[in-house]
């Protein structure tokens, strides 16, 4: 009987106990290709050991110089900076969040029935998607100038697209029984998304966009480095200058924002997706 089992096993499961000449030659030739592009990058990249050794060796020494981290004399201007980065993060969010909302409702697949209408949308917030926040925002900067209006219009184009998309799957999952109720109860079109759909999907959203502000607090430190204002400019300076401390010293106070962000957003998010016992 075991026989049996094993030779059947066999028979569904080729490629555990072997593979015929020709496949065993295609994957032989596959693992060719790929070992020779490795080695290909490796030599494009200029990737040697002794390379390798000085990097580390020059970050080793940066670290060594970054402790003890230390505010300097102008540790105002890093307060400031850092509160720019928050209320970017915040503004982006919040202008994404809302933008988001009527354009998540136009690619659900159960609010618009039309399917060129729907599929034109969802193709162009793909192709907006597909777009780097970073590159958002140096395009911003060149047109609105440095500052962080051009930070606070990077997170928001980025993030109306991704929340788009996580909206419109929200409002496609929700439950049909409030809507029919609200049918049956003799509501219009505008009620049942009012009183069917947007009472089930607005935790969710609100949740998800509280979680969009945490990532966004840091990804506004980098988009500062590209002159976008925030505490990443504080840091471009810093690291241009060589204050090694004072760059490590905003480092922990960048951790200690988000840790404090993250711990606030995260109850909210638990409070209204898990009620108010969570």
């Amino acid at each position: 009987m075991a026989a049996v089992d094993v030779a059947a096993w066999r028979e569904r499961m080729p490629g555990a106990f072997g593979a015929s000449p020709g496949r065993r030659a295609v994957q032989i030739a596959g693992g060719a290709v790929f070992a020779a592009w490795l080695a290909g990058a490796l030599w494009w990249f200029d990737f040697s050991p002794a390379r390798l050794w000085n990097g580390l060796s020059g970050l080793g020494t940066i670290l060594r110089l970054m402790v003890p981290p230390s505010p300097g004399e102008m540790w105002l201007d890093i307060l400031r900076g850092l509160a720019e980065s928050v209320a970017m993060a915040f503004l982006g969010t919040f202008v994404a969040a809302l933008l988001a909302i009527p354009l998540g409702f136009l690619g659900a697949g159960n609010v618009v029935t039309n399917v060129l209408l729907r599929f034109s949308l969802r193709r162009f917030l793909d192709g907006m998607r597909g777009v780097d926040q970073l590159i958002w925002a140096l395009t911003y900067v060149r047109a609105v100038g440095l500052g962080p209006l051009a930070g606070v219009l990077a997170i928001a184009t980025a993030d109306i697209a991704v929340l788009a998309k996580l909206y419109a799957e929200a409002i496609e999952n929700a439950e049909r029984k409030q809507v029919e109720g609200v049918v049956a109860a003799g509501g219009g079109r505008l009620a049942r998304l009012r009183f069917g759909l947007l009472p089930q999907v607005l935790p969710v959203m609100l949740a998800q966009a509280l979680y969009f502000f945490e990532s966004n607090t840091r990804s506004a430190a980098i988009l500062g480095v590209v002159g976008a204002g925030g505490i990443g400019l504080q840091i471009a300076e810093r690291i241009r200058v060589r204050y090694w401390d004072e760059v490590a010293f905003i480092i922990l106070l960048m951790i200690a924002t988000v840790a404090l962000i993250d711990w606030i957003s995260g109850r909210l998010r638990r409070r209204l997706i898990g009620g108010a016992g969570a």
